[in-house]
């Protein structure tokens, strides 16, 4: 019953749900983790990588992209950009299924936070300074080294030394986390067109109490740089054989 697209549908969207979903715990008001602070948000999107990633799989989707960047990227690398659309399309649409999902279980907390920055930000990321050419080096460095550490993990090279077979949703999850950490201090790290992408749609478009603009001079960053960082990867990719 499964398919390519539906895993890469179900697989964003249970990753959009968790990872939003902490966002929004930790930044809206009576909310019993406001205030958690940066490291629960990056361990949250942790494991709603990993969630995802097991969903896309169990619903069809051996590669488990979930992010239009990584699919760019391995399409790059080898050159086969066949399922390139289709793939970014399901990721796309489950992001916005998954943070409307989002936006209803959080539904009094969206009336009682008053700062409608806030409310985007459980959306969609924004910078800590906003400078459109620093904003999209950050962006595009911390894709590089998500595409190319995934290829990492997965190539012929570690396959031979392990990890063990299925523990390969666990490495990317911790890989994001160590993002999160390292990088994502500067814009939130998107890192994947469609995580950004979707929700800033959903945010626009939803009818959240008390919401102001949905930042549409930003959202370009969050697209172009991980696309940019995604190419250059799966270039790096392909001159090593992975």
């Amino acid at each position: 019953m499964g398919s390519p697209f539906l895993g890469e549908f179900m697989g964003t969207m249970v990753m959009i749900l968790l990872g939003n979903g902490v966002v929004a715990g930790v930044l809206l008001k009576r909310s019993k983790a406001e205030g958690a602070g940066w490291m629960a948000i990056t361990s949250g999107w942790a494991f709603a990588v990993m969630a995802g990633v097991f969903t896309a799989i169990a619903c069809g989707s051996k590669a488990a992209y979930l992010n239009p960047a990584v699919a760019l990227g391995f399409a790059v690398s080898s050159g086969n950009y066949t399922n390139l659309i289709s793939n970014c399309a399901a990721q796309f649409l489950g992001a916005f299924a998954g943070v409307t999902l989002v936006w209803l279980q959080f539904g009094p907390h969206w009336k009682e936070t008053p700062d409608p920055a806030l409310k985007l930000a459980a959306f969609s990321t924004n910078p800590a300074i906003r400078s459109a050419p620093w904003n999209f080096l950050s962006e595009l460095i911390a894709t590089v080294v998500l595409v190319f550490v995934v290829a990492a993990i997965f190539s012929k090279q570690v396959a031979a030394t392990g990890p063990a077979a299925g523990l390969g949703p666990y490495l990317v999850g911790a890989l994001v986390w160590g993002i999160g950490l390292s990088l994502g201090g500067t814009t939130g790290y998107a890192i994947n067109p469609a995580r950004d992408l979707g929700p800033r749609v959903a945010h626009a478009l939803l009818p959240i109490a008390g919401k102001g603009p949905s930042d549409w001079s930003y959202a370009p960053i969050p697209v172009l740089g991980p696309l940019a960082g995604a190419a250059i990867a799966g270039l790096l990719i392909r001159w090593l054989q992975f």
